[in-house]
């Protein structure tokens, strides 16, 4: 496989049983899968794979693993933008969408989604009990979380002109990212539950590499993948 793998073999979880699900953890990057790595703390029931950037990849490598393996639930994480007022920088999102915002047509009337113009679904729900689980648990452990849709875009935003637009169809979004929708298209093939969990590096808007806080972002990501394992 081209993109990065991490597996634990099961017997280094005391506390899973033969039958317990796995886990699949996607991310894009392998900064993003080691931190999640850290997290975890050696849990073998999560596999953790660096699947690459963007809907493609991230559809394709998912995809692939679940053709290799059995597993319970899949999991997109990684860091993201927030929508400010929603999602501020150092804090966490759990989806309770995972929606494709830039899948469509540009029409003299504005944007239409695929969904709009009859090509399929834009939006997949996460599992309902499980997002709100974990966003429930990483309250309780002090971590400040914030839940709503989370939009997969392959542009990532630079303008205030695009977030507001973005804003403007999807007025609860909470964050964007640009892998959450390639996940689930992939996991609701199999019929597998999915969820998506963002640690916020930056703000959605005008582009400023220099103001963000990638660094913070990871530990934060490395912080909720070990509530990650109380709860799924």
């Amino acid at each position: 496989m081209t993109f990065q793998e991490h597996s634990s073999p099961a017997a280094a979880d005391p506390n899973s049983g033969p039958a317990a699900p796995r886990v699949l953890i996607v991310t894009a990057v392998e900064a993003e899968r080691d931190a999640v790595l850290r997290g975890l703390g050696g849990s073998g029931r999560f596999d953790v794979v660096a699947a690459g950037a963007g809907t493609a990849a991230a559809a394709a490598g998912t995809a692939a693993m679940l053709a290799a393996g059995r597993y319970g639930c899949v999991v997109s994480a990684g860091i993201g933008g927030g929508f400010p007022g929603r999602a501020p920088v150092g804090s966490l999102v759990v989806a309770s969408e995972l929606i494709a915002a830039d899948l469509g047509a540009e029409t003299p009337e504005g944007f239409r989604s695929a969904a709009e113009l009859g090509f399929g679904r834009v939006l997949v729900p996460a599992a309902p009990a499980a997002a709100a689980a974990l966003a429930a648990a990483l309250e309780a452990a002090g971590l400040p979380v914030s839940t709503g849709p989370v939009l997969t875009v392959s542009t990532a935003t630079g303008t205030a002109e695009t977030a507001a637009a973005l804003l403007a169809r999807h007025p609860s979004a909470a964050a964007e990212a640009m892998e959450g929708h390639g996940v689930a298209v992939a996991a609701e093939a199999r019929g597998l539950p999915v969820l998506e969990l963002r640690a916020i590096s930056n703000p959605v808007g005008p582009r400023d590499r220099a103001a963000w806080k990638i660094g913070e972002a990871l530990d934060m990501l490395s912080k909720a993948a070990a509530i990650l394992v109380e709860v799924l």
